[in-house]
Parts: C-alpha cells; sequence; structure tokens
C-alpha cells in the first residue's frame, strides 16, 4: 500500500499537486552498526501535506499512550482501538523473540510531517510504529539475522496481511511497521479480536509461539510473496 518518494531532483510540479509533498531538505542517515549503507533516495525528506496518510488513514492529535506488554518502561503514542491492538502485539514479540526492549526504543504517533518515504506518514495517524529506529533507519537494509528475518515474517503471517513491514519498502526500514488496511476493514478488527482472545488462553499468544515450525514458515512464506509483489 506505500511505496518510496521520489526524490527532489525527479519531483515536477505535478508531482507535488498530486503527492502532497513540499520538499524540507535534506537529512543524513546514521547506519550504525548495519551492513547496508543508506540510500541516496532514502537521504531525501519531504513535508507530508496530506490529511490522510499513505495507509488512508486520517492525521490526528488524539492518540493514547501504551504499555508494551511485558516490559518495564516502554509506552508508545497509537491511535487506540484495534490498531493499538494489533500493533501491540507486534512489538511484544519482537520483545520476547528479537530483542529485550528498553524505554525509548519504540516510537509511534508524531505530528512531525517530514518523511524520508511515503510510508513514514502513517507514523502521523497513529497508524505505524518502528521499533529501535536509530539502529535501523530508513535507507538501509540486511540489519538483521536470518533467524530474527524469520521471526519478522512469522509476525506478519499472524496479523495476516493486515500489518506491513518496512523491509520490503523500495526505501527499506526493518524498523517500521504499518497497519496495511483502510479505516473499517473488517479484517483489522478480526486479527484484532483474535489477538484478544489469545491474551485470555493460557498458553497463546506472544511468549509462547515458535515461528519455526514449518507449517508457520510455510504461511510466512505465503505472505511474503504476496506482500513483495504489491
Amino acid at each position: 500500500m506505500s511505496d518510496a518518494l521520489p526524490t527532489a531532483s525527479r519531483f515536477g510540479r505535478r508531482d507535488f499537486l498530486t503527492a502532497g509533498l513540499g520538499i524540507a531538505g535534506g537529512v543524513t542517515l546514521w547506519a550504525g552498526g548495519l551492513t547496508g549503507p543508506a540510500t541516496a533516495a532514502g537521504a531525501e525528506r519531504a513535508l507530508w501535506r496530506e490529511e490522510r496518510s499513505a495507509n488512508g488513514w486520517p492525521v490526528t492529535s488524539e492518540v493514547h499512550e501504551h504499555q508494551v506488554e511485558g516490559t518495564e518502561q516502554v509506552t508508545v503514542p497509537l491511535l487506540a482501538g484495534d490498531v493499538a491492538t494489533v500493533l501491540l502485539f507486534v512489538a511484544r514479540r519482537i520483545n520476547y523473540e528479537i530483542a529485550t526492549l528498553d524505554a525509548g526504543e519504540v516510537t509511534g504517533h508524531t505530528m512531525d510531517r517530514a518523511v524520508s518515504a511515503r510510508y513514514e506518514s502513517n507514523y502521523l495517524s497513529g497508524t505505524a510504529i518502528a521499533i529501535r529506529p536509530v539502529l535501523y533507519p530508513a535507507g538501509s537494509k540486511d540489519g538483521l539475522f536470518p533467524h530474527e528475518t524469520v521471526v519478522i515474517r512469522d509476525i506478519l503471517a499472524d496479523c495476516e496481511g493486515v500489518v506491513r513491514w518496512g523491509g520490503d519498502e523500495k526505501i527499506p526500514k526493518e524498523s517500521h511497521f504499518q497497519i496495511d488496511v483502510g479505516p473499517g476493514d473488517e479484517r483489522l478488527a478480526t486479527v484484532a479480536r483474535k489477538f484478544e482472545q489469545w491474551d485470555r488462553t493460557p498458553g497463546a499468544g506472544p511468549g509462547t509461539i515458535n515461528a519455526f515450525v514449518s507449517e508457520r514458515q510455510r504461511a510466512a512464506k505465503s505472505l511474503e510473496r504476496r506482500q513483495r509483489a504489491a
């Protein structure tokens, strides 16, 4: 649903009018600890001028701070309701299965309209999170070990396509996860109810899942092919 912004040198008047973007200057990206360098396209920033983010949700200031369960002090501002339920599931699994998260390592809603790719506008609607964005900035890739990527793909499969990963974008951002369906889409509510049921069921949900079971890996690969082709 999201794609990369054109670089400043490629912007024509029609691009400005149709994309709703205004150039705000460049920014240097730090790719500390990553094997993939920041790309030239990833270094461009622009102002998002639309009243909806790239995934179709309204830009808003009405968000709530949510605790990431399983952490001591990690909170993130998100749109309340099903959006928060699903994105917090993503953060919880990463905390349990990839890296223990500390305060300040998960970011969400912002009112800063400067974006380096269209998908970053989704922070404005409270429908996206970035997990350890300093380590995994826009424009860098291959920052995850193979087994960590397996877990990411399994998380996406549990989300049944309603969450998209920034690692699949033209300008990659491996810290980025966004709601990838629009407001009112029943698939989001269905997945949120599933996660809520898991929370009420002993032995289910984050902390109990084995991402390396062959059946789960097949489901994850199937979704990966569909999302990469989108």
